[in-house]
Order: structure tokens, then C-alpha cells, then sequence
């Protein structure tokens, strides 16, 4: 669970996204409005990512290390960004439902 998230729905704040960061806290995460794909090309920390359709289901759960990026996920309509290991901790699954609030 994030407690403490930042919503990237800008073109400037998405391409900007965790570049320059050193880590994710946990209980930090990012949210990237519209998006269906990321990268981490230049980041320097491994990363969870939870790809969500319009009605906040997950169509996707992934771990991506610094310079991957993920397939495309043509439903998603926007991605969180989580700190490595918060999809683990939280048994987070394709088909959830996440309360963004």
C-alpha cells in the first residue's frame, strides 16, 4: 500500500517520472496518467509496476531493474510505479481491484 503517492499526468512530470531519484521509499509510489507502457532506461534502482484499466483493475503486475522496459498493455490507462518488492509484500495479483484515493 502507498501512502504516500505522487500523480505524474503531465507529459513534463511523466517523462521526468523517478529519473534522477536514488529509490523509492516504501510506502512511496508513482502514478502515471495516461500511460500503458514504462521504462527504466537511466534509472539506477529496480521498481514494481501495477498496470490498471478505467475501472482500477489490475491488467498486469511486474518487476523491471534499471534499463528494461515493459510490453505494451494496450487496455492500461495509467501505471503505478512501487518500490521493489511492494507487489510481493501485498500479494498484489492481475484482476485486483486498487482503491486509488
Amino acid at each position: 500500500m502507498a501512502i504516500d503517492a505522487t500523480m505524474a499526468d503531465t507529459p513534463l512530470k511523466r517523462m521526468k517520472g523517478l529519473l534522477g531519484r536514488e529509490r523509492l521509499e516504501e510506502g512511496q509510489a508513482l502514478i502515471l496518467k495516461p500511460s500503458n507502457s514504462i521504462h527504466c532506461f537511466f534509472m539506477r534502482f529496480t521498481i514494481d509496476a501495477l498496470f490498471l484499466d478505467k475501472e482500477n483493475k489490475v491488467i498486469a503486475a511486474v518487476t523491471l531493474p534499471p534499463w528494461h522496459l515493459s510490453r505494451i498493455y494496450f487496455r492500461a490507462i495509467l501505471v503505478i510505479e512501487l518500490p521493489e518488492g511492494a507487489i510481493r509484500k501485498t500479494s498484489t495479483q492481475k484482476g485486483d481491484i486498487i482503491s486509488l484515493k
